[in-house]
């Protein structure tokens, strides 16, 4: 996409409230018919990002471009409803008094020919046309955001933006409609910008990610990437649970109870944090007091005892207290596995799994 103009461009965006910053040098690059998630924990600033791109929030510095021309730095503002941008939120805003047909085509502009048929057309795309003369209050969940959808869509913006529009729904329904309304924005060749703190979410929809924390943006790309190249430890834990171990570096080497991990380019005498995700600790069973042979790709088994086990659905937790120190590891297995308390197991972590950061203060496991 490098020779390709972006749909949507902001480039370092600052914002603050009462001397306090809440978006901090915030950048990044939206394209026709792509997705980009705005992911992070509530209060790091992604709906503030969201209210300065549509017009109705101004930042204190920085600028927002839309198909190559500026709409807004500190001195030119496009007003809100020149930027062609579509919006949605957590509250479907439909206005109740008015019909569904009502609602869609409001603020819809054109003749009342070209207007009506603009509407049914989306009616029929979000699959509500037999809805037209209904109320909100008459349809469900799911059929009101595709209602709001409808009528985001229906002057065709350019850009939408979308502010954690399905967190209202229920967990049944909520797969199907993200899907069915990723579909139509591609259709409709939107670039989307959609805000969630889900990190789920932002997996299953985006085609790229930017993991805001603080104000900034931490780290951006595919979801894959960010998924398995994270840039720190609370990167690693935002997306998944995780368990820590701590080491100190000697010789580009860090030893501990699961054997040696690499640690190449980190200074001697350095503590480090290797943190492995529990899906990937491997469990194996006792032999009168002994464990698996050592393997280079699973290093040193460590000897675990079995807390609690529980069955999550389609996989099963097991918590254990390791017997080196007494810390708590945490690893799930497919299916059901459920190992009984005080059960003696061995568990060696893959190293290709691992991550391997700076140490910082706090407990040896999370």
């Amino acid at each position: 996409m490098a020779d390709r103009t972006p749909r949507l461009e902001i480039k370092n965006l600052v914002r603050r409230y009462d001397g306090r910053v809440v978006v901090d040098d915030v950048s990044l690059k939206v394209y026709p018919g792509q997705v980009t998630c705005l992911l992070g924990p509530s209060g790091c600033g992604k709906s503030t990002t969201l209210r300065m791109i549509a017009g109705v929030e101004m930042q204190d510095s920085g600028e927002i471009w839309v198909d190559g021309k500026l709409v807004c730095d500190t001195v030119t503002r496009v007003p809100p409803e020149r930027r062609n941008i579509g919006l949605m939120f957590q509250d479907f805003a439909l206005f109740p008094h008015l019909s569904v047909f009502e609602n869609v085509g409001f603020g819809l502009g054109g003749d009342r020919a070209k207007r009506a048929a603009r509407i049914r057309e989306m009616l029929v795309r979000v699959g509500l046309a037999r809805f037209e003369t209904s109320l909100p209050h008459e349809l469900s969940g799911g059929e009101q955001q595709r209602v709001a959808l409808a009528r985001a869509l229906a002057p065709r913006p350019r850009i939408m933006l979308m502010d954690e529009p399905f967190s209202g729904l229920d967990n049944r329904l909520r797969d199907g409609i993200r899907d069915e309304t990723l579909d139509i924005l591609r259709e409709e060749d939107a670039a989307v910008l959609l805000v969630t703190h889900e990190p789920d979410e932002a997996m299953r929809m985006a085609d790229e990610i930017a993991l805001m924390r603080a104000g900034q943006i931490v780290q951006q790309g595919a979801p894959y990437n960010i998924y398995n190249a994270p840039v720190d430890r609370d990167s690693v834990s935002f997306f998944s649970d995780i368990n820590v171990i701590r080491g100190v570096v000697q010789g580009a080497l860090t030893d501990t109870p699961f054997g040696q991990f690499l640690t190449p380019g980190v200074p001697d005498g350095q503590a480090v944090d290797i943190v492995i995700r529990p899906q990937h600790i491997k469990i194996d069973f006792d032999r009168q007091g002994r464990g698996p042979n050592p393997t280079p790709g699973d290093g040193t088994p460590a000897l675990g005892v079995v807390q609690r086990a529980r069955f999550m659905g389609s996989e099963s937790l097991v918590e254990f207290k390791m017997a080196h120190d007494g810390s708590i590891l945490r690893a799930t297995v497919p299916n059901v596995f459920l190992p009984s308390e005080g059960q003696n197991l061995w568990l060696m972590i893959r190293r290709d799994r691992c991550f391997v950061f700076p140490a910082r203060q706090g407990t040896s496991t999370a």
